[in-house]
Order: structure tokens, then sequence, then C-alpha cells
């Protein structure tokens, strides 16, 4: 039987909300640290974020390793917090769903077992696939569950797709929305040019994944001429490895731009330029000039120097700081303050 998106949390989806991407918590013998993850998904809640993204790119994808096998226990801890917090309005649980079909088929089973709303459904690992088989693969997990597609850029090991593919993608039943972290303009253009040609435009809703670009997407409104008729949309939200960290100040940040949007753009200039500051903090975090080596730890060391974790260990050893790094996250720390939610986490955290 397959899964419908529940209509409360269709409306928060639609109209837009901040969906952090969970980290992994561990301990100096990088053991799993549940204390800690509870705590960061208690964070989130507390900061006003709309949902959380579980078993996705920033909680690892060496969860997945058999002698590691955190995948259950991420979900089900994550879900446990969300239900005991008995929250008195709407939160999105994302699961993080991935591989070959038959893998990502089990992964839709735990995510439902552990009461998950929509599966973030990667498109990285399929290299050797047509785009005519990873639309079959689609079209099976959505039958399971509701879809937020996911379009990866290639550096991380995400590929390139055709305006064709994503006019396809956007005909399948289910699909609720898609993120579009390509970190590049054209490919963002596709996707939502493709969305604003589909019969389900105005049922899927689009979210920036682009932690390059966060502000500017979510300023932007896209029109096209379709069959003699202008058919816009616009990013309403955004899922991303960045709004893992500040989480609160990403939070006033999206309501500074709703409030611009629909006061005429009033304040937009200021905006943008508070883009440009978000986005250099983003590039601090997320290390492009070492080709996003050290995004991870990059998240980790600013939770920890907030005191939610208690270091910045990853699964993977090799999976540090790059150099002249910890200096770039110093950096962005020192000059842009008010774009930082210390103050919000100490009070959090005192007893």
């Amino acid at each position: 039987m397959t899964k419908l998106l529940r209509p409360e949390l269709k409306y928060l989806l639609s109209g837009g909300t901040v969906i952090p991407a969970h980290p992994l918590a561990l301990n100096g013998s990088r053991q799993f640290d549940e204390e800690r993850q509870r705590g960061l998904t208690r964070y989130y809640m507390a900061s006003g974020a709309g949902g959380v993204a579980v078993g996705v790119h920033s909680t690892q994808f060496e969860i997945r390793n058999p002698a590691i096998n955190l995948l259950e226990t991420v979900l089900q801890v994550a879900s446990e917090e969300i239900d005991q917090a008995k929250l008195e309005r709407p939160f999105i649980k994302v699961a993080g769903i991935c591989g070959p079909t038959n893998q990502a088929s089990a992964e839709v089973e735990l995510a439902l077992k552990y009461g998950y709303d929509l599966g973030l459904l990667s498109m990285g690992g399929l290299q050797g696939w047509t785009e005519k088989e990873i639309l079959e693969r689609v079209r099976h997990i959505a039958a399971m569950i509701p879809v937020i597609g996911f379009y990866l850029q290639p550096s991380v090991g995400g590929r390139i797709f055709t305006y064709e593919f994503w006019r396809e993608f956007a005909e399948i039943p289910n699909i609720e929305a898609i993120k579009v972290a390509a970190f590049n303009r054209y490919q963002t253009l596709d996707v939502v040019r493709a969305v604003c040609s589909s019969s389900r435009a105005q049922q899927i809703d689009l979210y920036t994944g682009n932690d390059d670009n966060i502000v500017a997407d979510l300023l932007t409104k896209y029109s096209f001429e379709v069959d003699g008729k202008v058919v816009s949309k616009e990013f309403v939200g955004g899922l991303l490895g960045h709004w893992a960290v500040w989480t609160k100040k990403a939070v006033e940040l999206l309501q500074e731009i709703k409030s611009c949007k629909t006061t005429d753009y009033k304040g937009a200039a200021k905006l943008l330029t508070k883009g440009i500051d978000v986005t250099d903090m983003n590039a601090a975090i997320f290390d492009p000039a070492h080709g996003f080596h050290g995004c991870i730890p990059g998240i980790h060391e600013v939770l920890r120097r907030q005191g939610l974790l208690e270091g910045r260990w990853c699964l993977n050893p090799g999976e540090e700081l790059s150099p002249g790094q910890m200096e770039e996250i110093d950096r962005v720390c020192n000059a842009y303050p008010e774009l930082t939610d210390d103050y919000f986490i100490k009070a959090l955290l005192t007893p």
C-alpha cells in the first residue's frame, strides 16, 4: 500500500520550511553517542525547524556499511525523540534513501517502520545506469513512500541529468518535492523549467540544496511560458547541510525572506548582501577549496564549539578538516556573529 503525505505536512512543506540534514554524533572511540544524537534532534526542534533529514550525506554514508550498521539506529533514535517531544505543530521526518532499487526498497521499509513521512531519494552511486533505468527506480520507490527528489552535484557523487529526465521525473505520482543541490545555475534551471512544464507543477515543491546560493535561490521567482500560459515556481524552503548548524538563525533568515517576498521585495538588496555572508560562512564549513573533503568535519567543528558534539570525529578516520579550514571557521565566526546562534544553544544547554 502506498504511503501518502498527510495534508498538514504537505501544507508545511508547500509553505516552505527549514529542514536540517542531521549529523551523526560520535564519541572519541568513533562509537555512536546516543545522548548527543538525541540532543541534536532536540536542538533542531527547539530552533523552529520544520523537520529533519536523517540518514543523508551529513549523517555519513558509512552508517550503511554492514560492519557499522547504524542506519536503523539513527532512524529510530531521531523518530523516538521527535515523538517524545509531543510538538504542538507539524514536524516532517525525512529519511535518506540510496542505492540500487533493492537496497533503496529495504531502506524505505526501515523508514516506514519508524514513521518517516518522506524519502529523500539519492541518485548517487548509479553512474552506470541509464536515465530510463533510474526513472524506473524512482517509480518503484514512489509507490512505497512520498518522495523528495535529489539533484546532487557531481563533485560529491552525483551526476548531471538532462532536462528531459526531470520533465519525466516530475510526472511521477507521489513525488512531493525536489531538492536541487546541483551547485550550478544551469542545472538548477533545468529542474525548475521541467517542473513548470509538467502537469504536476502545482503539486511539486522546490527546496534548495544549493548551499552556495541559499538566499538568492529563496528570493528568486522563475517564470516560463507553457502552452501559452505563464507558469511560475519558487524555492519555498531548504533541505541543507548548512542548516545543520546555526539553525535558529536559518529559521529567522527564512522568515525574513518570506516577509520580503510578501512586501513586494522590500529589503531584497540587504538580503542579497546577507546571502553573500551566508555563502562565505558555508565555504568555511563545506571546504570547496579542497573538493568538499572537510564538509562533514566542518559541520561537526561548529557543533563541537557550541557544546552540542563532544568532538568532530567521523566514522572514516581519514575524514578531517583540511589545511587552513580551522582558521577559515575562526574567521567567519568572528566576521558574522549575527548569523550564529551560540547564545541560543548556551541557553538551551544551561540546566
